[in-house]
Parts: C-alpha cells; sequence; structure tokens
C-alpha cells in the first residue's frame, strides 16, 4: 500500500541530468532547500494522460501558481534525461521544470516506484502531486491503488484549490485567425493589452475553413471563443471586454 510522506524530508538525491550536450548534476537540496515546490509524479514521458492532460494544466497555470507563492513546478519521471527533454520541448512546457529520474532512486525514496511490467515499462513512478516546503512534504495527492492509470487528485487544479481555494483560473481563450488578417492582428492587440493569453489557430495551416464553421458556424476571421463561448469577431470582442471591464 502507497504511503503518504506528508511531513518528511524529501530523499536525497543527485539527478543526472541534460543541458545542451553537458551532463548537469542537480540536487535534491537545489530543487527544494528554502523554496515552496509543486511537484507532480507520473507513470512516464510521451504517455497519453500525461500528455494530454497532466503536464499542459500544469503548464498553464504556473503563472497562476506562482502569483500563489509557489517558486517552481517541477515533473518527475523515472525516463532519462534525453527523453525528459524532449517531452518537454514536444510539450512546450516552457513553466515546468522537467527532471529525469533514471534510476528511479528519488522515486523508491518517496514509496512511489512500482512495477509496470504489464505495460512493458517496468519499474515506473506511481502517479501522485505534492507540495513541498523547504524540503519537507506538507501535502500529498495520490491517485487511488486501482488497475490501470488512474487520474482523479493529483490534477494542477487540486493542488491549486489546497494552495488557495479562492486562487482565479486564467480564461481559456482560442483565437481562430489567418496571416495578414488585420482585424485578426486587433483582436490578438486587445486581448494582449487586456493581459489576457490565448492560443492561436491558422487558417490553412493549423485548421481548414470547415473546420471553422463546423466550430463557429462562421466562415470570418478572426472568431474567438473564451471558456467554450463563442465571442465572435473583432468588434464582438472588443464588446466583451468592455463589458468585462465594467463588471
Amino acid at each position: 500500500m502507497l504511503k503518504s510522506m506528508e511531513g518528511k524530508r524529501v530523499p536525497s538525491v543527485t539527478f543526472k541530468t541534460r543541458e545542451g550536450a553537458d551532463w548537469v548534476e542537480v540536487s535534491t537540496d537545489e530543487i527544494f532547500s528554502g523554496r515552496s515546490v509543486v511537484v507532480f509524479s507520473l507513470p512516464g514521458a510521451f504517455t497519453p494522460t500525461c500528455s494530454s492532460t497532466h503536464v499542459p494544466r500544469y503548464n498553464e497555470l504556473s503563472k497562476v501558481f506562482a502569483a500563489n507563492g509557489i517558486d517552481e513546478v517541477v515533473c518527475i519521471s523515472v525516463n532519462d534525461a534525453f527523453v525528459m527533454n524532449e517531452w518537454k520541448v514536444d510539450q512546450h512546457a516552457d513553466n515546468v521544470r522537467f527532471i529525469p529520474d533514471g534510476c528511479g532512486e528519488f522515486t523508491a525514496g518517496m514509496g512511489m516506484l512500482v512495477n509496470k511490467d504489464d505495460l512493458g515499462f517496468g519499474m515506473r513512478s506511481w502517479r501522485y502531486s505534492m507540495l513541498v516546503r523547504d524540503g519537507v512534504v506538507e501535502k500529498m495527492f495520490i491517485e487511488p491503488e486501482v488497475e490501470g492509470d488512474p487520474f482523479e487528485v493529483s490534477d494542477a487544479e487540486t493542488m491549486l484549490h489546497y494552495i488557495n481555494p479562492k486562487a482565479e483560473l486564467p480564461l481559456d481563450v482560442v483565437v481562430f485567425s489567418r496571416e495578414g488578417c488585420g482585424y485578426c492582428v486587433n483582436a490578438k492587440a486587445m486581448l494582449r493589452e487586456a493581459g489576457i493569453d490565448y492560443s492561436e489557430l491558422v487558417l490553412n495551416k493549423d485548421f481548414r475553413g470547415s473546420v471553422l464553421r463546423a466550430v463557429s458556424g462562421e466562415g470570418t476571421v478572426p472568431q474567438v471563443f473564451v471558456n467554450g463561448e463563442h465571442i465572435g469577431g473583432s468588434d464582438d470582442l472588443a464588446k466583451w471586454l468592455e463589458h468585462r471591464r465594467a463588471a
């Protein structure tokens, strides 16, 4: 049975990381001493849940964690440094520090090393998250010990809610645009001026016109969506932002 390490110090380990062409040793003291760090650990790089949900959401909420006193968000997996570095690039996860626990020494010390032979993985980490302050585990969220790869409690929102139940989540904003579109440039400028981060999908690069018509019912760009709500074009966005400021 997996046991919580709450109230205990994290294992003292030196990680073998890779920066460019050089091997760089990073100790747990460097990561945790005198700092507040959120860690999430998972079975493996490039695996479905880890890549589609776990890493992206921690990356997206990194600024919110920082605003609530967290110095760094760290992802630890029983993978080598080369794999972890490539996964970070693939995920565009610039706001998360990826740490390779290649031999599973840290994970074993946390009591989270499990056998994944049924998947051909060998020994890997059970999925969990934790808040570490000055090297001491304050809180752990360990996934239930059931068959498969449960993902119920180690997500970014659960950890953020523990740290600050009143923390405000960022808006999920998508802008459908095309290159050379002045209205698209204007819409993106308005969002930046309002301090709102957004993702951009470019016509004939990221999607076809039929996709835009299917999701918005419109054939022109820009088309802006906020938290799943279709706002509309540039003029519609201006009205939405004005209403938001007035609220």
